[in-house]
């Protein structure tokens, strides 16, 4: 209610006339009057000078003029920017990723999502599934990639189901096998994926009951890809990952197939702004 006085005390002062100002505004004159006397009452001071001739400014309205002007404008200006996200005319989309997800999906989902919306910015930040959800809580992102279930205080989206396929050299005893043995993974050294605390490898291993022996340990699956390639172990990785690689290496599914459920968490779908809401829905049909 505030702005529309100071829109018509700005109105006023600069038409001169409360009967012109209304005109302007959509407003009766006596809405006009009305408004310029609620603020002189609330603020103690005269705004305008009245006559025969129309108005003027006092000396306190003309000191208070450019800051009601600014203020004015600046709300023009909140306005169009509201109405700009409506449209998804401007703003920008926050997201956590893991390496795979960055590389494999969302160039071109996000080339797609451009080609809709140009003036849609992003901002990737590139993580392990502990700080992406620590992210999502601390409110710094808008949503991320992690793999499922997580915490329950997240709202969840199931994307896809990833295989975990085992990685070997290509001269590798096994590596014409369909499929690869459990057992086999106890003869082999091993180069360990470990992406945060939740590392679904680990969980392979507690499930059946193994222990590999693991001679290197890193949260980077190319470096990993690069040891298999020179003969140094075998691995176990996303099938994600494993798409257009340079390295000579062969992947096998386990006789006991493993997957990795991916999804994107949020912590309240509704809350997302309606650019984030509108790349969820091209996320979801992404191979559409």
């Amino acid at each position: 209610m505030n702005l529309q006085k100071y829109l018509a005390f700005v109105k006023a002062a600069e038409l001169g006339s409360f009967t012109k100002a209304a005109q302007s505004l959509n407003y009766t004159q006596s809405g006009i009057s009305r408004m310029i006397h609620d603020l002189e009452k609330e603020w103690e001071m005269f705004l305008f000078e009245r006559g025969r001739e129309g108005i003027r400014l006092t000396s306190d309205g003309a000191k208070l003029l450019p800051q009601l002007k600014r203020i004015c404008n600046e709300n023009e200006i909140l306005m169009r920017q509201i109405g700009d996200l409506n449209d998804m005319q401007s703003g920008i989309i926050r997201i956590g990723t893991f390496s795979s997800a960055a590389t494999h999906w969302l160039p071109n989902i996000i080339k797609i999502f451009k080609r809709d919306y140009p003036k849609m910015d992003f901002e990737l930040l590139l993580g392990d599934y502990t700080e992406i959800e620590g992210w999502i809580l601390e409110g710094r992102i808008d949503f991320g990639f992690l793999r499922l279930p997580t915490t329950a205080e997240l709202e969840t989206v199931l994307l896809e189901k990833d295989r975990l396929l085992v990685v070997m050299p290509e001269d590798h005893l096994l590596a014409d096998r369909e499929k690869f043995p459990i057992n086999e993974l106890i003869n082999n050294p091993f180069m360990l994926l470990e992406k945060g605390a939740k590392a679904e490898i680990a969980e392979i291993f507690e499930q059946h009951q193994i222990s590999p022996e693991v001679h290197f340990t890193t949260w980077d699956d190319y470096a990993i890809m690069s040891m298999v390639e020179n003969g140094l172990g075998i691995s176990i990785l996303p099938e994600l990952i494993l798409q257009r690689i340079p390295y000579r290496i062969v992947a096998k599914e386990l006789e006991v197939p493993a997957y990795r459920q991916i999804g994107i968490a949020m912590r309240e779908q509704k809350s997302l702004s309606r650019g984030a809401k509108r790349f969820l829905d091209y996320l979801s049909y992404r191979n559409s």
